[in-house]
């Protein structure tokens, strides 16, 4: 018998529009205790817009979005400093404060939100180092760091207040395949050691299909699956395929509608 899960993230009819361009339109999702979501699509498909909604940086135009089980849309800015406590984040390029050590920038988090002493930061900075196989490198600078370690570097910060959610951006953009690989167990590791729900934004396929309990696939601002690796392989739905196997799509041009549009511009 299946054990129940309780939803860590919860969206309902969320939509974004920036102007007049719609760019979520009525997603709905789940993401349950204990899971890897990877979330993919093309380029603008609305995955990390999608994201920052999560993290509530951008108020939806419609729709709820609840983390933790709080409705973020209706969160003060002191209950989202505090609800914040409790989610990691691990960005793109890594974003190390380049004039601060690596033992400095993982301790930052519990400098701003802590009043532990020096002493017990600097053993809970080592202690994440080691689960990001960094020990030792405290004192060195990022410029001294490798791209993968400065990746590393970057998880062991967001993971140092052990927090109950953590999201990924592109974690493995820009490395090669061997330290790609190492940051993907990485990741299951962190699921399986430590009990975190992680979201993790990604377009590389080999990694999504190795790290995710489930992936959800954006097109155009939309869902188009949310389901197990084996159920996104075998979608009959060309977009999902033509991502699947990086086919480029082209565009119907409707002559009509491009017409009308240039008329609209010469007026």
């Amino acid at each position: 018998m299946a054990v129940a899960r309780n939803p860590v993230v919860e969206v309902q009819g969320l939509f974004a529009r920036f102007g007049d361009r719609e760019i979520l339109s009525g997603i709905d999702l789940t993401v349950y205790e204990g899971e890897i979501m990877v979330i993919m699509g093309g380029s603008g498909s609305g995955k990390s817009t999608l994201v920052r909604y999560l993290l509530a940086l951008e108020r939806p135009s419609a729709g709820s979005v609840r983390v933790l089980g709080r409705d973020l849309t209706k969160m003060s800015a002191r209950e989202m400093d505090e609800l914040r406590r409790h989610i990691g984040v691990a960005f793109q390029g890594g974003a190390l404060i380049r004039s601060m050590s690596v033992g400095e920038n993982v301790r930052l988090p519990l400098r701003e939100h802590t009043r532990l002493d020096e002493n017990t930061m600097r053993i809970m900075t080592r202690m994440k180092l080691e689960v990001v196989n960094l020990a030792g490198y405290e004192n060195l600078m990022p410029a001294e760091l490798s791209g993968g370690m400065i990746k590393r570097a970057a998880v062991a910060r967001a993971i140092i207040m052990d927090p109950t959610l953590l999201f990924f951006d592109e974690p493995s953009a820009g490395l090669d395949p061997v330290v790609s690989a190492e940051l993907d167990d990485l990741i299951l590791r962190l699921r399986d050691a430590m009990g975190m729900t992680i979201v993790v934004v990604t377009h590389e396929l080999q990694s999504a299909f190795k790290i995710a309990d489930r992936i959800t696939v954006l097109d155009q601002g939309r869902i188009l699956i949310t389901g197990t690796a084996d159920e996104v392989r075998a979608s009959d739905d060309p977009r999902i395929q033509d991502l699947l196997h990086r086919r480029a799509r082209e565009a119907a041009l409707d002559v009509d509608d491009y017409l009308r549009r240039l008329t609209e511009q010469q007026g």
